[in-house]
């Protein structure tokens, strides 16, 4: 038996924040060694952006539509 797909979503997101928040700590300890590579620094911040927007997307797929 399969699950619906609201649950893979949710399975997903959840994958995605856990994801963002380990970004977001080797992102801190990256800005607090002064010796960091700028270039490392900006791409890990691009990708916690666009970890962000996926979520966000994902979120929206749960909500369901309403007629207007």
């Amino acid at each position: 038996m399969s699950n619906p797909p609201s649950d893979d979503v949710r399975r997903r997101i959840i994958e995605l924040e856990v994801e963002h928040r380990d970004l977001d700590a080797v992102i801190d300890t990256l800005i607090r060694d002064t010796r960091h590579e700028e270039l490392q620094l900006r791409r890990l911040k691009k990708r916690k952006l666009q970890l962000k927007d996926h979520i966000t997307l994902l979120k929206m797929q749960l909500i369901p539509d309403i007629p207007a």
